[in-house]
């Protein structure tokens, strides 16, 4: 995609960017990224069972905001006014996906089926306990008034065993459409072959583009008069 492509270009020539066109460019090369992921994971599912591969597309999904955040989290060790800005990058995000995707499901759900209801599978159940088990616990944190290392092997530990409990399912063959159809339909070896590379190439493009999207965010709000941490918390996490 052209976006990745001139992201590739900054970082292998040192090209740099205005900052509006940085942010421009930048978020439009996560976002190309994210869309291959996307593709590659969903072609994986003829080699993972579809809950995997589910997990693995969660995981892509929030890749790029994670990316930007973490860019943020490393510079607010130099810069503490960086982990304002991270702050605000991680809480926009979740206001986001709770006050906005949710409800977005259920909105296209209605205007498709006519129903006011998402019915889930009962094979969902494994998603549903785990993500039950982490919200309960979540609700300690504040309790606690702090987040720490023991909160952070709890939770990376109960996701680890949510991806185990999926690699146990049985593999089926999935319907898949448009890019990741015609990948899916390569040969055995061709498909990983082509699934691996994407991978590589795209999260490369999504850690090449963080800091210097996230900069540019910043830059551009303090050029423009703009909130930056108004662009921060709410265009950085829709864009990435």
């Amino acid at each position: 995609m052209p976006a990745s492509a001139l992201v590739l270009m900054r970082v292998m020539g040192g090209f740099q960017f205005p900052p509006i066109a940085a942010s421009l460019v930048f978020g439009l090369g996560i976002l190309s990224a994210a869309f291959l992921l996307s593709w590659a994971a969903e072609a994986a599912e003829h080699d993972i069972s579809h809950a995997l591969a589910l997990s693995f597309v969660a995981i892509i999904a929030v890749l790029p905001e994670y990316a930007v955040d973490f860019t943020l989290v490393w510079k607010a060790g130099d810069d503490p006014a960086y982990a304002a800005y991270a702050v605000a990058n991680m809480t926009g995000a979740n206001r986001l996906l709770i006050g906005l995707a949710w409800p977005l499901v259920v909105i296209l759900t209605w205007f498709k089926q006519r129903t006011s209801r998402v019915g889930l599978h009962r094979s969902q159940a494994i998603e549903l306990g785990f993500m039950g088990a982490a919200t309960l616990y979540a609700f300690t944190i504040p309790l606690k008034g702090r987040l720490d290392l023991i909160d952070a092997a709890v939770l990376i530990g109960l996701f680890v065993a949510y991806m185990w409990f999926n690699s146990r399912v049985e593999v089926r063959e999935p319907d898949l459409v448009g890019p990741s159809s015609l990948i899916g339909g390569l040969s055995t070896r061709r498909r990983r072959t082509v699934v691996l590379l994407i991978f590589a190439f795209a999260a490369t493009v999504i850690f090449a583009s963080a800091e210097p999207f996230a900069e540019g965010m910043i830059s551009t709000g303090k050029g423009l008069g703009i909130d930056e941490f108004l662009l921060i918390q709410w265009v950085a996490p829709l864009a990435s």
